[in-house]
């Protein structure tokens, strides 16, 4: 079968590199794909925002299964539109996809079906802002309500500066549209998981747990990014849990798009917050993490194709996926300046090096190739990513092949996982 990954990110690397393991596959394409992906797949022109561009793509291509990986195509409705011309895809609605592109929508929708959240206010303008900010305590989360690549979250430690935050949102000066509206939040305190599951519209079965890295700098510092690094491990996560946030979250979301009219098919990541009042959502993505597809992929042993068929037919089950019980982490190289301004173009060496590190696989985000050399192309440049039997393990393989790359103005964290080695002391890891 002829399949078709829409995205140029690491996640759809990861994406492609383990389709590409399915006995079913003979041909992979990605749109637009990066100089990584291209050592894998066919990489073919595409405009992520133009539905109309990747429904004329299609049409040429002709795949038997089309994965979605970022959440703008989705948002803008390419699932809606394929399935209208009978292409199997895989992926929420736009109407189902809502639950990403916008937060007060989430907000509402989680209060109006009793999933656990942190107390919030909608404000659309200035004014707003100032009179919900009595209701909360310092420090307070100033969220933009679009799409924001995960840089429209800021934690202000005072009334002035959330206000000076959610007036730069408001006016477009810091996110341009996506913060037209914004959402005030509680700041929860606890460790934050990210828990993916997937849907068919009614049932769910869930991913292996994850943990991303937002914050750019080591010890959880300065201001959020799409994601530093994450790590994977059984121990992220007990049974009895799993059960709790699936019945608790997962589930009641997939019923409650239901009965709202906009059934909910593909992965469903919900970002929690585990306090000492219970877990708490702090978002939902509707498609792959990245990076913590990287991680939970490394961990799948079984066919994906045969799992995302499983939710566009609409026969999820709890059997649709085989893990393998090892230890996965993921650390992000980044470009000079990233999450801010970034220059591109810059050579990478070391990639083979890297790769010959046990266990390893470096997953391309933001690369270009040329005359058989790669370049940075964007702000998150490559996931380094390692599985081994043990968490300390897979992270001295990640650590070991970083070591091996090199690129001016490279930048990294060097803690990925660190919480939880420090304390393997009380639990296995």
């Amino acid at each position: 079968m002829k399949v078709l990954v829409i995205g140029g990110g690491g996640r759809e690397h990861a994406l492609v590199w383990k389709l590409r393991q399915s006995p079913r596959v003979s041909k992979v394409y990605c749109a637009p794909g990066n100089g990584g992906i291209a050592a894998q797949a066919e990489c073919v022109a595409a405009d992520l925002k133009s539905v109309a561009s990747l429904l004329a793509l299609a049409a040429q291509i002709k795949p038997d299964l089309t994965v979605v990986g970022p959440e703008l195509p989705l948002t803008l409705g390419v699932v809606d539109e394929f399935t209208r011309q009978g292409w199997k895809t895989f992926g929420p609605t736009m109407a189902a996809a809502q639950l990403e592109s916008s937060k007060s929508f989430a907000k509402e929708f989680m209060q109006r079906h009793h999933i656990p959240t942190a107390h919030y206010a909608i404000c659309d303008s200035l004014e707003q802002v100032r009179a919900a900010l009595p209701h909360f305590h310092m420090p307070i989360v100033v969220k933009a309500d679009g799409l924001a690549a995960g840089k429209g979250v800021v934690i202000c430690k005072t009334k002035d500066e959330a206000c000076e935050v959610a007036a730069e949102m408001l006016c477009g000066k810091m996110l341009g549209t996506a913060g037209a509206r914004v959402v005030l939040e509680e700041c929860l305190k606890g460790e934050e998981l990210s828990f993916l599951v997937l849907s068919d519209g009614e049932r769910v079965a869930p991913l292996v747990a994850a943990q991303d890295h937002k914050r750019v700098g080591d010890g959880d510092t300065g201001p959020n990014t799409g994601g530093m690094g994450a790590y994977s491990t059984p121990a992220i996560l007990d049974e009895q849990m799993q059960n709790w946030l699936i019945q608790h979250v997962a589930q009641p979301v997939v019923n409650g798009m239901k009965a709202e009219g906009a059934e909910y098919k593909g992965v469903l990541y919900c970002g929690l917050m585990m306090t000492a009042r219970g877990p708490m959502v702090l978002e939902f993505n509707c498609r792959f993490g990245d990076p913590e597809t990287q991680p939970i992929l490394m961990r799948l042993e079984s066919d994906l194709v045969e799992a995302l068929e499983a939710s566009i037919e609409g026969r999820v089950s709890a059997g649709d996926f085989r893990w393998s019980p090892n230890a996965s982490v993921c650390v992000v190289m980044a470009s000079g300046g990233y999450p801010g301004t970034f220059e591109a173009g810059r050579r990478i060496t070391g990639l083979a090096e890297a790769e010959k590190v046990a266990g390893v696989q470096v997953f391309h985000a933001g690369t270009t190739k040329h005359d058989d050399a790669y370049f940075t192309s964007g702000g998150r440049v490559l996931g380094v990513t390692a599985r081994a039997a043990d968490l300390k393990t897979a992270v001295d393989r990640a650590y070991q092949a970083v070591a091996e790359i090199g690129f001016e103005g490279a930048h990294y964290r060097k803690d990925i996982a660190a919480r939880a080695l420090n304390s393997a002391g009380k639990r296995s890891l």
